[in-house]
């Protein structure tokens, strides 16, 4: 099965096949450096791509262009579910001679490549209207209230869903009957909350099926089961008190009225969530924990590894649709230097790997879908693939740094380093040059005050037979015969300033001076122990 590569970036819009391991395109679709957005319809049948001049769908099997929708300077495509509907964006614009706003959501018939309807959305967060799996109900968020439309029906407002101050939903991927959930920020001290509804029912107090509501999120995020009876939803801080990167809580909902709060196991981020094929069971990456319906910890279970390996500086990847390949990239704006791709063998082996010419960006690469039941048959394996396709996983090199202007350029002279005094103060100069800190006081109080009571001590033990220690003997200059090994040499030394700070103890004590309890016993264990044995042979 071929497994076509669609990538984007600032050297066009081109394919390759992802599975043969060249990185020869089979197709260039746009040589422009102006492509915004590409994106696919669900099955991976059509394409769609907007640069400068105008927005295209593709038939992806044949690679002809079907529809030149002529709309230039669109910012967002989706399809919808089946592919009958192409939504777009682009940036809100006051049209100069009236004064009014101008739409810029439309939505395409992509048969015909009319547009069915357009709209104003201004912001381009959460701009896409969501459309159930059969495509049975569209819905979109309009000032403080969700607009439902049937059977692609734009022109009629079929269903409402009003909440007061409503900035986020999410509807359910399966079929009838529908699930919509719906976010609302908490305000003056009072908590936001998540409701799931079952459509058309949506109005009144008893038409929410379940309720979570929680503390410290500035945004969320949803994640569906296919069947859409089970919800969670991740909620984000901002920042917080204790990490400049903010908080995250996981929360659990489902059609059944049932909700909780996701236990973690340890302070951090969560790195990826997903469902589990049998639609019970999630995948939570924050320390390797799997968790079962209802928040219940399953993991580890006994799986067996097949391969490990490391992909340096990845921003994105994901599975080919074969089930044995897989693709890591690294793109811009994420990083902006040592962009390109390398695409996996599921035993660990590099099979491709190709970076961007003269450092250009590469901005998105994607497999393109094919329907599950398309992916053919095999058998797993854990050893190797023996193929010379297979390509030797680069070693990372060190060298002197070399600025971005410099690079690629042969011969260039690594930078010289300038002098510490030269570069520029750091943003909180002011803060550097204060007084120290108050713990940083109180640990020179305390030396001070060590250093004084060691003195006093010194001198109370001084008398005209016993002349005061000088500093060569100070433990501090123990020196022991090396035994070759640094660590017994460590132990050796230490057990030497512990001896010696003893027999000063020992010698203070027949001088009269009063002791305390604890140093008593200590020189008493210290001089049975050196009666039975030498202390200084460390084994």
């Amino acid at each position: 099965m071929a497994a076509p590569v669609f990538m984007r970036g600032v050297q066009g819009l081109w394919s390759i096949d992802g599975t043969k391991y060249s990185s020869e395109p089979i197709a260039e679709i746009d040589k422009s450096n102006s492509c915004k957005s590409m994106t696919f319809s669900e099955d991976g049948s059509l394409f769609a791509w907007c640069n400068a001049d105008s927005a295209y769908i593709m038939d992806a099997n044949t690679m002809e262009i079907l529809q030149d929708l002529g709309l230039p300077k669109l910012v967002e495509l989706k399809f919808s579910p089946k592919g009958s509907v192409l939504a777009s964006w682009n940036n809100y614009m006051v049209n100069r001679d009236g004064g009014a706003g101008m739409p810029n959501l439309h939505l395409f018939d992509v048969k015909t490549g009319d547009i069915k309807k357009s709209y104003i959305q201004k912001k381009q967060m959460n701009w896409n209207p969501e459309w159930s799996g059969d495509e049975g109900i569209c819905v979109r968020n309009v000032n403080n209230e969700l607009q439902f439309y049937e059977s692609n029906n734009f022109d009629q407002v079929a269903n409402k869903l009003h909440l007061q101050k409503v900035s986020g939903f999410s509807l359910a991927k399966g079929s009838s009957p529908y699930s919509i959930a719906a976010y609302v920020p908490g305000a003056k001290g009072q908590p936001s909350f998540v409701r799931i509804y079952r459509y058309p029912h949506l109005s009144g107090l008893q038409a929410a099926l379940a309720s979570k509501s929680f503390f410290k999120a500035d945004r969320v995020n949803f994640f569906w089961n296919k069947t859409g009876h089970s919800l969670l939803v991740l909620t984000s801080t901002e920042s917080s008190d204790s990490s400049y990167y903010g908080e995250q809580g996981l929360h659990y909902l489902n059609v059944n009225g049932d909700s909780c709060l996701v236990p973690l196991q340890k302070q951090g981020p969560i790195y990826h969530l997903e469902w589990l094929p049998n639609q019970q069971e999630f995948v939570l990456v924050h320390g390797c924990i799997l968790f079962a319906l209802c928040a219940v910890k399953t993991f580890p279970e006994q799986k067996k590894q097949i391969a490990q390996t490391q992909a340096t500086d990845t921003t994105h990847f994901e599975w080919c649709p074969d089930g044995q390949h897989l693709l890591t990239c690294t793109t811009a704006p994420r990083l902006r230097v040592g962009n390109g791709y390398r695409i996996w063998h599921y035993t660990g082996t590099l099979m491709l790997q190709k970076f961007t010419e003269n450092h250009a960006e590469l901005w998105e690469v994607h497999w393109r879908p094919r329907p599950c039941d398309e992916a053919p048959k095999f058998s797993i394996s854990s050893s190797p693939v023996a193929s010379g396709a297979a390509v030797e996983q680069p070693k990372a090199k060190a060298g002197a740094y070399r600025p971005p202007h410099a690079r690629g350029t042969p011969g260039a002279p690594a930078p010289t380093q300038r002098p510490l005094q030269e570069y520029e103060p750091p943003s909180n100069a002011k803060e550097s040059d204060k007084a120290p800190s108050k713990n940083k006081k109180k640990r020179e109080a305390r030396k001070a005050k060590a250093a004084q009571e060691a003195q006093a001590e010194a001198g109370a033990a001084s008398t005209p037979a016993q002349p005061t220690p000088s500093s060569n003997s100070s433990a501090s200059e123990v020196k022991v015969e090396s035994t070759g090994d640094p660590e017994k040499d460590k132990k050796l030394r230490n057990l030497r300033k512990k001896v010696q700070q003893i027999e000063k103890l020992k010698e203070q004590q027949a001088a009269g001076k009063t002791m305390e309890k604890n140093q008593v016993c200590a020189a008493t264990a210290l001089s049975i122990l050196l009666d039975h044995q030498d202390p200084f042979e460390v084994n």
